[in-house]
């Protein structure tokens, strides 16, 4: 049985500035997005796009922006209504709070494909050709962010039997009974084996929409299967079938990228002609 170490949530304090590690955590994930970016731009179809519509570093960064904004706005507007609506309807100065914490994954997915779907009208590019050179890019950042959660000492799991070996303590929790790492659990799936499933599966061309449909059946079980781990929000507790608020999110999440994925398969191969983004 372990006990949480404690780690100080501020990395860095210089008079009133104090950087947390969470934040660093964030610019960790986005520096890697643009750093596999760039080295996505070298797979297919990507690469073999010439012309007006050859995809390019600028591409990358400009995806990384909207993205940035997409996953801020969107994941606090999803926590606001997926996790307490009734709170924020009552007080909706307090959704602008974001320093009192509060985000939802799912919230930000959706705010990001709103992103990708602006990016991709403005560019003349199909969306889900931007999604499909996005989705292996942002599994890494997932994990960044679950390092940040550890480190704040939040999401801490369920009970566990005291005879795991990597079983853990969390005192501020407000037990000294074992509990399960989740954040840990999510690092490594979520993000770490999310991440090489994904970019092995990219690194050959496929149809279009399928790698971003891979994205949206992995992330869903992967947290699906967390979520047996992971404690639910106290405000919240298990909802119907005794399944929390992140597992029903997950649910459509892995229908409609199965969905995607059949549909993408049905469809004929395109073949990318020279100088055009379509």
């Amino acid at each position: 049985m372990l006990m949480y170490p404690h780690i100080n949530p501020i990395a860095l304090e210089i008079g009133p500035l104090k950087i947390h590690w969470y934040g660093l955590t964030y610019l960790v994930g986005f520096g890697l997005f643009l750093y596999l970016g760039v080295r996505r731009l070298r797979h297919e179809p990507f690469a073999s796009i010439r012309g007006p519509g050859a995809w390019s570093r600028r591409d990358v960064e400009d995806i990384l922006f909207l993205g940035v904004l997409g996953t801020v706005l969107g994941g606090r507007l999803g926590y606001c209504l997926f996790y307490k609506p009734d709170f924020y309807f009552a007080n909706p100065l307090q959704v602008f709070a974001v320093w009192q914490g509060g985000m939802s994954f799912h919230g930000g997915l959706l705010g990001v494909i709103c992103s990708m779907i602006w990016f991709a009208r403005s560019r003349g590019r199909p969306w889900l050709q931007v999604a499909d050179f996005v989705a292996p890019c942002v599994p890494t950042g997932l994990a960044a962010g679950r390092i940040g959660n550890f480190i704040n000492g939040e999401l801490w799991g369920r009970f566990c039997d005291v005879q795991l070996p990597w079983c853990m303590v969390y005192p501020q929790s407000g037990s000294m009974l074992p509990r399960h790492p989740s954040e840990i659990y999510e690092f490594l799936m979520e993000g770490l084996l999310l991440f090489v499933l994904l970019w092995l599966y990219a690194r050959k061309e496929r149809r279009r929409g399928q790698v971003a449909a891979a994205f949206l059946v992995g992330y869903g079980v992967f947290r699906f299967i967390a979520e047996f781990f992971r404690a639910p929000d106290s405000f919240l507790g298990l909802l119907w079938l005794r399944m929390s608020m992140g597992q029903w999110l997950c649910i459509p999440m892995i229908v409609a990228g199965a969905g995607l994925w059949w549909w993408a398969r049905q469809r004929p191969a395109q073949a990318v002609p020279a100088g055009s983004g379509s």
